[in-house]
């Protein structure tokens, strides 16, 4: 009777976060050959032959520096005080893409259609934790004025008020969600993004 076959144990680049001998394939194979050194010496021999002495010396420093640990289960990197120092926290993903954590902030546009009709825009209050359903019934009931949910060009929901009441709603918002700020409203007025406050 034939044995059971056993799953096979993949290696995962703590780095780049791809099965450790796709990492040359990666966009970060620069990044990842600190990793590749310490953890799997025997997939890539040509990094050791590379690495003298010195260069050891100093890829020990660089795995200390972005405070990589080759313990945790979860795949993703620390990278330390490097991206303290960013505004937008950085995700990787699969592959080496990089995903940028969206700002909190919310942008109100005012669209003009035939000449006098208008229709203002709020993006950017789902990022606050306000359910957009609920914040149209509220800015409709206020302004008297039609307020829907629709997906804008980015495929994102935002909510179209009839009218111009691009001025009159930051105050509505600051009052009604205390949780947003009234430094992060933002107009956008001839294609710049302008501070309401």
């Amino acid at each position: 009777m034939a044995e059971k076959p056993q799953p096979v144990r993949v290696l995962y680049c703590q780095v780049c976060s791809l099965p450790a001998e796709y990492c040359e394939f990666g966009s970060d194979f620069e990044k990842c050959k600190p990793w590749l050194i310490q953890n799997a010496p025997d997939l890539f021999p040509d990094l050791l032959k590379e690495a003298d002495s010195k260069e050891a010396d100093k890829v020990a420093q660089q795995l200390q520096s972005t405070a990589l640990s080759s313990g945790s289960a979860d795949g993703s990197a620390a990278s330390g005080g490097a991206s303290a120092s960013k505004q937008e926290e950085v995700k990787r993903l699969p592959g080496g893409k990089i995903k940028k954590k969206e700002k909190q902030e919310v942008v109100i546009e005012k669209i003009v259609r035939n000449k006098r009709k208008c229709i203002s825009t709020v993006k950017g209050l789902e990022l606050f934790g306000i359910k957009l359903s609920d914040a149209s019934k509220k800015l409709g009931k206020k302004f008297a004025t039609g307020a829907s949910v629709v997906k804008g060009p980015t495929e994102k929901d935002q909510i179209d008020v009839q009218g111009d009441i691009a001025y009159d709603i930051v105050e509505f918002i600051t009052e009604t969600w205390p949780d947003v700020p009234e430094t992060a409203i933002f107009f956008i007025e001839d294609g710049r993004k302008v501070a309401a406050a």
